[in-house]
């Protein structure tokens, strides 16, 4: 079938707006000392991410505003100036980890045709909505995600002999126990689940490393409870115990594991972001770092309890609220972080980062 003239200048428009984002996010952090810096940070040329919407880059499509909503205003607002597909304001965490170990930000698999230019950088798998499972918004969970990077290197797109430069980050942030929930599950079967989901995430484990990747970073789960769609039954005055009991539960789970997998902790490691994030939501200042003036409530705020962020009725008036400022707010929307957030939280962990990639 022939491509309009239309379509091309679209694919051609998309391909620029995404070497515009990848140049920006390089250069806005290139004078960070961390930037392909010493102690083993500047040996890892390549960055695959695989994960949910905490760390998606422009996979999920423009499937319309009430699925894709970070497509769509005023998401973006602050990084690149317009949606660029980041659920936030600017930049999530992919854009800070690419940026300390010195290389663009990987291109979304979606977009690989589009900016080959950028592939030597890795690439982003990472799908919003998407879990270790499957889950009812996404079906293109943690093991789909990899059997794709599995067939780019099959393809000879990344080569098996350039991944011995790589480090594979896997970030899920809690779509599994959404899921759960909303099916029924309850305390009396979270531990079951639990270990189904370790199950899973640690034959994934083992396949980025059966295929030469000699780092994996694997987070634990963010405090779910003290997302403003939790805390928000609060008044935004405190976090949801069960939310942060199950996080819980599963980092105990998840360190296990990896223990499991490398005693050393040497090629597979953990980072806890659900330390940060708690401390930033309860304004603990520490060391220094930045305490925000509105730690819980979202920057985007809904009208309607089944609204979201960039809902818009049928004659375009927005459905909601959006602060003066995102730097003050910790929460972009009802589960996501602001571009502020995101590097309040990545400084906490840039110590940790480093000494996993000099081991």
């Amino acid at each position: 079938m022939a491509i309009s003239k239309l379509s091309l200048f679209s694919i051609y428009a998309i391909f620029l707006a995404f070497l515009l984002t990848a140049v920006q996010v390089s250069n806005a952090e290139k004078s960070s000392s961390d930037s392909g810096g010493g102690g083993g940070v500047g040996r890892y040329k390549k960055l695959f991410v695989f994960g949910d919407s905490y760390v998606d880059t422009g996979n999920l499509g423009k499937l319309g505003r009430d699925f894709a909503r970070s497509w769509y205003y005023p998401y973006g607002i602050t990084f690149p100036g317009k949606p660029s597909g980041r659920f936030s304001d600017g930049r999530v965490f992919t854009d800070f980890l690419a940026a300390f170990l010195g290389i663009r930000s990987p291109v979304p698999y979606k977009y690989r045709r589009a900016a080959r230019s950028l592939l030597p950088h890795g690439m982003n798998f990472a799908v919003g909505g998407a879990g270790i499972l499957d889950t009812d918004f996404h079906r293109h969970n943690l093991s789909a995600q990899i059997t794709t990077f599995e067939q780019q290197v099959a393809q000879g797109v990344f080569p098996r002999s350039g991944l011995a430069v790589s480090l594979a980050f896997i970030f899920m942030s809690g779509n599994d126990f959404e899921d759960f929930a909303a099916h029924g599950g309850g305390v009396g079967t979270v531990g079951p689940f639990i270990s189904k989901l370790m199950l899973n995430l640690k034959k994934g484990i083992l396949r980025l490393r059966n295929l030469g990747v000699p780092k994996v970073l694997v987070t634990n789960m963010q405090p779910i409870g003290c997302t403003p769609e939790r805390a928000r039954a609060a008044n935004y005055t405190d976090c949801d115990f069960a939310g942060n009991f199950a996080a819980s539960l599963y980092a105990e789970a998840l360190t296990a594991m990896i223990s499991e997998v490398d005693p050393t902790n040497a090629t597979v490691g953990v980072l806890n972001v659900f330390d940060p994030i708690k401390n930033a939501v309860n304004s603990e200042h520490a060391h220094g770092r930045k305490v925000f003036k509105h730690p819980r409530t979202p920057c985007c705020d809904r009208f309607y309890s089944d609204g979201y962020c960039g809902q818009i009725d049928k004659n375009g008036a927005y459905l909601f609220r959006l602060c003066e400022n995102p730097e003050d707010h910790f929460y972009w929307d009802d589960v996501h972080l602001t571009q502020a957030g995101w590097a309040a939280v990545f400084e906490h962990l840039r110590d940790p980062i480093r000494r996993f990639l000099s081991q």
